[in-house]
């Protein structure tokens, strides 16, 4: 059991350098492969101190209903976490990548500044930061935009006469 989770480690280290994942992502996801790797050793030293399929499998059902009941108004931490690890091995994204998302009620427009567990930080062009959900974020439209927010305030445009406006175009138009 500890060789496999060496094994499955190493291959996540690896397709996390390979993708260029933060450390903070990585140790999110390997926190969620550890508590597995924990539940799956638990269950097998049931199994090797004699317990009986049977009597596993009612422990477990039994935990599983009582903790399905607990967490049954909290079904959103549940599906951030699954979004979060999705996010971590499917999201054309990274960390610094500006970014909006689609969302008709709100500009949700910024930086990607932390990929977490449970969210997506986002800084915007004024300095506030939102904290967008993993669950959301998988079900909206994300459009990477590209250049500096503030690139045709850094360049210096002379604002063109309305005869040069006419001029450009026609040339632009030939049909005009």
């Amino acid at each position: 059991m500890f060789y496999l989770n060496r094994i499955v480690m190493g291959v996540l280290n690896k397709f996390a350098d390979k993708n260029r994942m933060s450390a903070l992502r990585l140790g999110y996801v390997k926190k969620a492969i550890n508590i597995g790797f924990l539940l799956l050793g638990f269950i097998l030293i049931c199994f090797l101190f004699g317990l009986g399929y049977h009597q596993v499998f009612i422990f477990l059902s039994s935990f599983l209903a009582v903790l399905g009941i607990a967490l049954v108004a909290q079904w959103s931490i549940l599906s951030n976490i699954t979004a979060g690890v999705i996010i971590f091995f499917a999201f054309p994204y990274r960390i610094g990548d500006r970014i909006k998302v689609v969302d008709k009620d709100d500009d949700i427009s910024g930086r990607i500044m932390e990929i977490a567990l449970f969210h997506v930080l986002i800084r915007r062009e004024d300095g506030s930061t939102v904290t967008y959900p993993n669950s959301i974020i998988l079900q909206k439209a994300v459009i990477k935009l590209t250049g500096s927010p503030r690139a045709v305030d850094e360049r210096k445009v002379k604002p063109l006469a309305d005869s040069e406006v006419a001029v450009q175009h026609k040339k632009d138009d030939p049909q005009c």
